[in-house]
This record gives C-alpha cells, sequence and structure tokens, in this order.
C-alpha cells in the first residue's frame, strides 16, 4: 500500500465525521448528528460527492455516506470538515453488514451513484438493486422511503427497471437521459467524479426512484430475464 493511502487511513481514525466499523450504532444516529433531522444514506459512496451536494442544499437532513474503501472517504470527509457542514458523516463498512448500523426504520431515503454495475450475469447478485440488497434495505429503511439510483450502465438501469417490477416495488420517477431534461432537476444536477469522466466520455445518464412493498421481498425467489437465465446456464 502507498505511503499516501497509509496517512490518509491514520488521518480517518481522528475524523469526528468518520466512524469505522462502529459499535451500538442502531438506533443512535441523532444522537451522533445532534438531532432528529432525516437521515439518508448514500451507498458505495466513493468520494462521497452526492452525500456533500445535498448535505449543501439540505442542511435540515442528516446524511451519510457509506463505503469500504478509506482512501477515497478520506476525500469527502475532509472536505465536510474543511466546509464546516454539521450534517455530514462517513461510515466505513460492508454494504451487506448495512443491518449492523441502522434500526428498523432509521433510514430515509437511501442513494445509489454510479455502482459497479457487475456486467458478468453471474455476478448480479452484487448489484446494489438486486432484491437481495433491496431485502436488506427493507429493514432499515422508513416506509414511503425512496431509492435513487444513477448510473451511466444501460444494463444495470435495465435490471433496475425489471427488478422494480418483479418485486413489487413503486416506480415513482424513471428518466433515460437526465442531461436531455431541460432544465436538469437540481438535485440531478450533483456530479459525482465518476459521472464526470462519463459525460466526457459521452455516454447517457440514466435515473430511477422508487419505493419498497409493504411485504418482505423473497429475494431467493426471484428469477432473473430470461437472457440472464440464458447466460447462467452458458456459464455452466
Amino acid at each position: 500500500m502507498g505511503q499516501k493511502k497509509l496517512q490518509r487511513f491514520a488521518e480517518i481514525e481522528t475524523f469526528p465525521n468518520v466512524l469505522i466499523y462502529p459499535q451500538n450504532m442502531p438506533g443512535a444516529w441523532a444522537r451522533h448528528f445532534g438531532n432528529s433531522h432525516p437521515l439518508t444514506l448514500e451507498l458505495a459512496c466513493g468520494k462521497g460527492d452526492y452525500t456533500l451536494g445535498l448535505a449543501r442544499r439540505y442542511p435540515e437532513g442528516n446524511f451519510l455516506g457509506v463505503d469500504l474503501k478509506g482512501n477515497r472517504i478520506w476525500r469527502g470527509a475532509k472536505t465536510a470538515l474543511t466546509e464546516k457542514l454539521p450534517n455530514v458523516a462517513f461510515l466505513r463498512t460492508q454494504i451487506e453488514k448495512l443491518t449492523d448500523y441502522f434500526a428498523p426504520q432509521e433510514v430515509s431515503n437511501i442513494w445509489i451513484t454510479f455502482p459497479d454495475p457487475f456486467l458478468r450475469k453471474s455476478k448480479a447478485r452484487k448489484r446494489l438493486t438486486h432484491p437481495r440488497f433491496l431485502a436488506l434495505y427493507q429493514q432499515i429503511l422508513a416506509p414511503g422511503g425512496a431509492i435513487h439510483l444513477k448510473t451511466d450502465s444501460a444494463e444495470l438501469y435495465h435490471f433496475s427497471q425489471y427488478v422494480i417490477a418483479a418485486t413489487g416495488c413503486t416506480l415513482l420517477e424513471d428518466i433515460p437521459d437526465v442531461y436531455a431534461l431541460d432544465p436538469v432537476p437540481d438535485l440531478l444536477r450533483i456530479q459525482t467524479y465518476y459521472e464526470g469522466m462519463h459525460l466526457a466520455d459521452g455516454r447517457t445518464i440514466r435515473f430511477l426512484k422508487f419505493t419498497l412493498p409493504a411485504e418482505p421481498i423473497n429475494w431467493r425467489a426471484f428469477k432473473p430475464e430470461p437472457e440472464d437465465e440464458a447466460a447462467a446456464e452458458g456459464e455452466h
């Protein structure tokens, strides 16, 4: 590991707005932020561009970036400290362990911005909009809480559309080309580091917003799209 990364790992351990595998956090986020404002997560947040952008726009909300890579979290946390944003924090952990850190209904909204689309069909379970993850979000998301997906991946976008319909979610917004809108909604004008790169490459940015069903999602019973099934069979 490079010296710069080692230095950043050491620094985030001293940052008051970074929690690294913390203990006893379910139900304690209001105490951490010092208020009971709604809590929004950005999953696989990277450098926390969306976490920061949302926090700047909504001082009456609390925003938490979640990622495993401390080197990336360092950038967002450092910016939040420099700008003195009291409503920003970062959680270093695996997304699969979200229920270890949040109580039922403790989260108001979830943003998923430019996640790894895991294009190989055999890796579909790792996609953050796979029913396996939606079932996880159900355990922490408040009723009516929305999930927002912003992606440049046509494959992930179409997969997520299929999952939304197959699992009984309610689709609230479906935008096949964000920057074809005039004007682009303020919340969608926030750009991550990767989004800037995608736009420079001429890629189309897509957006979905949806809520989860009241009934628990049985993700193990989820059947992939027909082409996914054919691809999966071909891999064996």
